[in-house]
C-alpha cells in the first residue's frame, strides 16, 4: 500500500486530517501527520483491516534547530499481516521550552512506552497523556536535554593521551594473585 492509498484510508476514518506524502531517499512509505492528529491516526493505522500496523518497531525524535518546526517524531510501524513498513512523521515547533507536546501511543502501541520516555529523556519532548513519564537514561539531577542541539556540553576536561599500561612481569604477577584472593 503506497502513502497515498494509506492517507485516502485514513482520511475516510478520521474526515480533516491534515497528511501529507513525503519525499524520501529509500523505498519506505512516508507521510507526515499533524501533532493533534496523531492519536487518532494511530489508531486507525492499527485497526484499519487494510492496514493492520500492529507492530511499532521504533520511535525517535530529529532536531532540526534552528529551524521551525525545530522537532520531528519518526514512527516506524510494520504490518505482519500485510508485510508492509510506514513512517510516519510528526513536526513539532520548539520555539520555547516547553512548546513540543504530542499525545502518548502508548494506549496504541504498547512498546511506545519506553521509546517516548527515551525521547522525552534526551530532546525533552513531552508525550501528553504517558503513564509513566521518568527518566530512563539520564540520572534523576540531570538538567537539560542531552541530545536537543542548542544543549551545552557539561564536561570541560582538555582532550588526554594516553600510553598502555607498562608494568613488569613481577607487578603483574602480583596484581592477578591481590585480585584473586579479593574474589573469594
Amino acid at each position: 500500500m503506497d502513502p497515498t492509498a494509506v492517507m485516502a484510508a485514513i482520511q475516510s476514518e478520521v474526515p480533516g486530517a491534515a497528511l501529507e506524502p513525503a519525499t524520501t531517499h529509500d523505498m519506505h512509505a512516508t507521510m507526515y501527520v499533524s501533532s493533534a492528529e496523531m492519536p487518532a491516526v494511530a489508531r486507525v493505522l492499527r485497526d484499519h483491516p487494510a492496514m493492520r500496523f500492529t507492530f511499532l518497531a521504533e520511535l525517535t525524535a530529529v532536531d532540526f534547530h534552528p529551524r521551525d518546526p525545530r522537532f520531528e517524531i519518526v514512527y516506524i510501524l510494520v504490518s505482519l499481516e500485510h508485510r508492509q513498513r510506514l513512517r510516519v512523521k510528526v513536526r513539532l515547533p520548539g520555539t520555547t521550552a516547553d512548546a513540543a507536546h504530542i499525545g502518548t501511543g502508548s494506549s496504541v502501541w504498547p512498546a511506545a512506552n519506553w521509546l517516548e520516555r527515551e525521547v522525552w529523556d534526551l530532546f525533552g519532548i513531552v508525550f501528553d497523556g504517558h503513564p509513566d513519564p521518568r527518566r530512563l537514561l539520564m540520572p534523576e539531577d540531570w538538567e537539560g536535554f542531552p541530545l536537543r542541539k542548542d544543549h551545552p556540553v557539561q564536561i570541560k576536561m582538555t582532550p588526554r593521551t594516553s600510553e598502555a599500561l607498562q608494568v613488569t612481569e613481577e607487578e603483574f604477577r602480583a596484581n592477578l594473585e591481590r585480585d584473586r584472593l579479593t574474589r573469594r
